[in-house]
């Protein structure tokens, strides 16, 4: 099942999963971006994107980590 930019805790999920070992907040907001769209069953025309969501992204997916 696809998901989008509103499902920040699955981003965040699919993250940690797919990039052990790397500490989310050393990651620039760019290179965050295009590693969400390029996750897989990630829907890139759902919802918007911005700097809040991405901040979440990194939050969320530290707390994934722990």
């Amino acid at each position: 099942m696809s998901y989008g930019w509103n499902d920040v805790q699955r981003i965040a999920e699919e993250l940690a999963e797919a990039k052990p070992g790397v500490d989310p907040f050393s990651v620039n907001f760019v290179d965050l971006q295009q590693w969400i769209k390029e996750l897989p069953d990630f829907d890139n025309t759902s919802g918007r994107v911005g700097e809040k969501v991405l901040e979440a992204v990194q939050t969320l997916w530290a707390e994934e980590l722990d």
